[in-house]
Formats: C-alpha cells, structure tokens, sequence
C-alpha cells in the first residue's frame, strides 16, 4: 500500500489552511533539505502543510466534516438515508461519494498527513534544537495532529496500517505496510500524546500564533486526545476474532483489552488526563450567565475562536478563507438564495446543494426532542423545527401567510419556516450567527473537535469505570459528580445521581450533530440496540402510541418581526409556538383570522391521500437486513487494495 508515503517527499509546504496569516508566509522547502528544521519560520511552514490536507474535498472540509462519518445514531439522522449506502450501514467498497478513482479520498488524505507528521518528527528530533521552545512546541503540535489522524481512522476502519517513520527512499517495498492491530497503535500514541503533553504549553502560553487561538494544538488537547484515546481503547468494538491477513469474516463486538486491571489502567490514565485540564482552569465552560451553550456556537460561527471566548480546546480551523464546508453541508437550513444576506448565490445547510430546497445532510430523529427536558437550555439550540425560507416577492407558502399581514407581499422578508416531524434540523451552526459576507458553499467555519464539556463529561465517565465499573482508585482530589453537575447546571438543570445510564444521556444531549454520538455507542457496545430500539420508538411516535400517546398533530404558532438580521432587514420569526412539547393542546385562542397559523407535524392529510411524515420507507436508520454491529466500520475502498501489493484487506463482512 502506498499508504503514507507517496506525496510527501516532493515538496512539503503548500498553503497552511486555516491558521493565521503569518503562521506560513515564505516559500515551500523542499521536506528533507536540512536547513529546514534548523529554521523554526520554515519548520513552521513544514507544520503548515500537514494542514493543508484538511482542507480537500475529501477530507475534513467535506467528507470528515460531518453528514458522512458519523450520521445515523439514536439522536442523528441522514436526509440521504434513501439512497447513499454510506448513511444506512452498508457502504460500498467503491462508493462514489468516498472514494475515486484516482486516490483522492478520505483514506488517501489521512494518510497524505500521517506521513507528512512522520516527515516533520523525524526532522525536528534529527536536525533541530529541542531545547527551543518554539522547537518543542512544533515537535508537540505534530505528533498531537499525528494522533487526531490515528484516531479518525480506527473510528472508520478499525484495524489500519502504522506507520511512525518518514518512507527513506531506499527500498520501494517499504511503501506497502500491511493492517496492524490497532491496539499496538493506541499504545504508541498514548506515548506519543503524553510527549506532546510535556512538549506544549497551556494555550495562554503558546508561541507566535498559537497563542490564543484554538486552531493550533496546545496542552489541553493533547492530554483531551489521550483521555478519548484511552476510552476508545478501554471500550468496546467490531474486531475480528483472529486477526488474520486476509480478512475474516469471524468477527464480534468485543472489549479491545481483555484484562480488566488493563481497562482500569486506561480509565485512571483519563481521569489523570482530564484532571490536568481541569485542574489548570485554561479552559471553562461559557457560563449560563455569560451567554451559555448557545454563545458557544453564537462564538464559533461569528470566527470567536480565541480561546478565553470559546470552550473550545481545538477547532480544526478553516478561517482566513481557507476551505471548509461545515455550516453548508450540517448547518440549519436556509432554503434560498437571500440577496443582501451573507449568502446569495447558494442556499445553506442543504447538504450541499446549490439554490435547491433539500435538507441539511444531518437531521435530529424527531423521538430525540421528547428525551431532553423542557427547561434544558441546550434542547432549542441544537434542535429547530424550522428552516429559514425567503419570499421573493410573488407570495409565500400558505401556511406562513398569516405573517405577512402587515405588509404587501411584494416586500421581500426572510422568515422561518416551519418544517415536519421528518424535517427536525441541526441549529448549532446557522447562518444568521456569521459576521462574514461570502457567496459559495465555502463558510469556513471551523470544525469542532473537542470542547471543555467533553473533558468534563470524560472525567465523570472514566471516574466510574464507564460500562463495566472498573473505577480507579485516584480522582486526584475532584469529584467526578461535580464535574458532571457543571454540564447541567449550565444547562439549566437540577443534579442528578451519577451512573453509566445517565452518562449515556447527558452526552447525547450536550454532543448531538458533534461527530461524536455513534463512536460513543459503539465503544458501549450499544449501536445495534439503541438503533433498533430507536426505530421502535420511531414507529410508536408515526402512531401516537406508546410515550407519545396523545401529541399534538399539529404545531400552531404566530409571528414577530425581528430586526437584528443587519444584512436582510426585518426578519419574521416565531413568537407564540405551541404543539411540540408532549401534553400540547390546540391553543384556546387559536383563530386563523387573528394571527395564528397551524400545520400538520406528523401526517398531512390530502385531497385523495394521506402523507406521513415519518412513513416507514422514507425515515430509516438502517438498511433493512443490515448486520449493523458487522458495519459498523466503513470498508477500506478498492481503489485502494488494488494499490496495495496484497498488503490491505477488508473484515466485517465487506
């Protein structure tokens, strides 16, 4: 396989993607010219360019942004569920949306950065002096993206080759590296991230451009990175039974490590992890006080990504006009072009889709709103049951005509339209919240990778031993129900007793549409169940039966005007809303001449048919007569097996 090893080596440094201007201003060195690595500028640059993978079509500017990788949990869903293979477990070896033919793919560019880290390591280590700061901290924020790459791939393939040395030129076979168990992996890079650790400064410290600013790696994210390293490694996953080359198709949702003194080593290396973070207070949550969850991503939206404004301890960043599609292709939806607006030549949160009215490529399963509590702040901030819409002048759809009233239609608005049950979108990214004019499906806004509340939720997890119960011995003088009382007390909630079930919910309440619920369930071991239990509960909501005997088929609502969207004017958005909570009645006032406006949620009735919303054959989790816990890896793509000399090779049934 020419895994990591064939770009490389021509030229290293092309244009660093989303960090400050000045982090890579001279000319690109050639990788192994020596000079390089005595120049902290031009070791600099070297970095950069390991950046500069992120941000093609088929990595993290698209493809691992969101809406491909991590879609379709018990909180998630895809809108192209019905005919992408990649959103229903059973993706296609040489699936169109991933994979090409030419290499250029999800696996090719993770790759492409693994060996340019590789390339960067090895000449810090030989040629530069590493008791320069500067030095340290580069050598720190390499390995560190080395093992963010890592990860990525065992979250999608499992087993993958390793490779932690630069291809020297000498012998061509060393280009094809086979499969490795990916526990001989994890081990290198719970070594690799505790030198990072020592390596790196607390973010307040960071040298040059890093200082400040969450799209450059700092000590936090390193010792965040270990302490989700560590749970990966302590939980559950698909693996083969025998590891063999080849492939197998005897494979089982197992414990990675079978001896249970070895899990509960890794959970007292997390809470150790996420003690330092805490302890160091670097990094805060954004209180209720000071804005809360929403100003979390009010912040990220609006390029706030200095880190004592956000509780981000890493976004991999897309700013400064780099590339970067995350609000276009998972952001709330805005149906059409807006003139005036900061977008208007394309229509946003639509999966990508230029001036069309489809949804976002992440919708929220509809049953996923009735588990938060009402008084939970996070609850209408991640889920809106409308998208924005815009009336060009020739009249609007008529159930938000009461909203126009006050005005001839002829006065172009921007309003929010109410969606359908099967239509729930992700409200953590939204185009009104950006402070930038653009006119492409290039928002750059940067991609969350790890938040402050994640450490916290970690820590209060691994205190416990998660699952199994394995607790460590030493919480190194915090207490875990503490940490755990800080998520939701931001919130706005009461304390409540600390136990794996309710880590399992409090995660998918603060992390939904955060690429991050699936992976959760599958190192539980609970992908298979809380999916099939979801579309359980899926099937009792299209009914009425069940915990939602009794909802309110319809939504009624009126409007206000709101006139804080600078760049459009007036903006009709909803004031009263009623119907959605479980135990909404239709309103007593309710009168379509004074105002009100009412539609069907769940099943809109027509002249000759009925039409639900949530109909079985449109609203799926996964392929009917998928092994899901078989697939639960996406299969490594022939393009790249026929590259790889007999070296690579596919499990789980693929």
């Amino acid at each position: 396989m020419k895994a990591t090893k064939y770009i490389i080596y021509s030229v290293l440094a092309l244009a660093l993607v989303g960090c400050e201007k000045d982090f890579f201003d001279t000319e690109s060195p050639s990788a192994m010219d020596v000079s390089v690595f005595k120049s902290t500028e031009m070791t600099a640059q070297a970095v950069g360019a390991i950046y500069d993978t992120f941000g093609e079509d088929k990595s993290f500017r698209n493809r691992l942004c969101g809406g491909y990788v991590a879609i379709n949990t018990d909180i998630e869903h895809s809108s192209k569920s019905e005919d992408k293979d990649w959103a229903s477990y059973c993706t296609s070896k040489g699936t169109g949306d991933l994979s090409t033919s030419n290499g250029k793919d999800p696996w090719a560019y993770l790759n492409s950065a693994i060996e340019r880290c590789n390339v960067v390591a090895e000449g810090i280590r030989t040629y530069s002096d590493t008791t320069d700061a500067t030095f340290r901290y580069l050598l720190g924020e390499t390995l560190t993206l080395r093992a963010f790459c890592y990860l990525e791939m065992i979250k999608l393939w499992g087993d993958v080759p390793a490779c932690f040395k630069p291809f020297d030129g000498k012998d061509i076979n060393d280009l094809y590296v086979d499969k490795t168990d990916r526990n001989v992996i994890y081990e290198q890079l719970r070594l690799d991230l505790k030198e990072a650790a020592e390596l790196m400064p607390w973010s307040e410290a960071c040298p040059g451009t890093a200082a400040n600013y969450t799209g450059r790696p700092s000590k936090a994210l390193a010792y965040g990175l270990l302490a989700r390293l560590d749970m990966m490694y302590a939980g559950l996953a698909m693996r083969p039974n025998t590891f063999t080359k080849g492939g197998t198709r005897d494979c089982s949702v197992q414990y990675n490590v079978k001896d249970a003194d070895k899990r509960k080593e890794l959970y007292q290396e997390a809470v150790w992890a996420c003690a330092q973070v805490i302890k160091k207070e670097d990094n805060k949550l954004v209180t209720k006080e000071n804005g809360g969850f929403e100003k979390v991503w009010r912040d990220l939206c609006a390029d706030k990504t200095n880190y004592t404004e956000s509780e981000f301890i890493w976004a991999l960043p897309f700013l400064n006009g780099a590339r970067g599609q995350v609000l276009a292709l998972t952001g709330l939806k805005m149906s059409e072009r807006v003139p005036g607006h900061l977008i208007n030549t394309k229509s946003y949160g639509d999966g990508n889709k230029e001036n069309t009215k489809t949804q976002s490529m992440i919708e929220i399963v509809p049953t996923f709103y009735f588990q938060y509590d009402k008084a939970d702040l996070r609850r209408d901030v991640t889920i809106c049951p409308f998208a924005w819409d815009y009336d060009n002048g020739s009249g609007v759809s008529s159930d938000a005509g009461a909203c126009f009233r006050e005005t001839p239609a002829k006065d172009k608005k921007l309003y929010q339209k109410l969606a359908d049950a099967s239509s729930m979108h992700l409200g953590k990214m939204r185009v009104e919240w950006m402070v930038r004019t653009y006119s492409s499906n290039e928002d750059c806004v940067d991609m969350p990778v790890l938040r402050y509340a994640d450490i916290l939720l970690m820590f209060a997890e691994a205190a416990i031993g998660s699952k199994e119960g394995n607790a460590p011995s030493n919480l190194y003088g915090l207490s875990a129900q503490e940490q755990f009382d800080k998520i939701r007390t931001r919130a706005g909630l009461a304390s409540k007793p600390l136990t794996f079930e309710a880590i399992v919910d409090e995660r998918a309440f603060e992390f939904c549409g955060e690429n991050i619920r699936k992976y959760d369930l599958m190192r539980w071991g609970l992908l298979k169940e809380s999916l099939e239990n979801t579309m359980s509960d899926l099937a009792d909501l299209r009914a009425g039966t069940g915990k939602y005997a009794g909802r309110c088929d319809s939504i009624y609502f009126t409007y206000k005007k709101d006139n804080s969207f600078a760049q459009s004017g007036d903006a009709y958005v909803f004031d009263k809303f009623v119907g959605l909570n479980l135990g909404d009645s239709r309103p007593a006032e309710f009168d379509k001449t004074n105002g009100w406006v009412a539609k069907a949620f769940y099943v809109k009735a027509s002249d000759d048919a009925t039409t639900e919303y949530l109909a079985p054959d449109k609203y799926y989790l996964y392929k009917e007569g998928t092994n899901i816990d078989m697939h639960q890896y996406w299969p490594i793509f022939d393009v790249n097996i026929s590259a790889s000399n007999g070296t690579l090779w596919n499990d789980y049934e693929y």
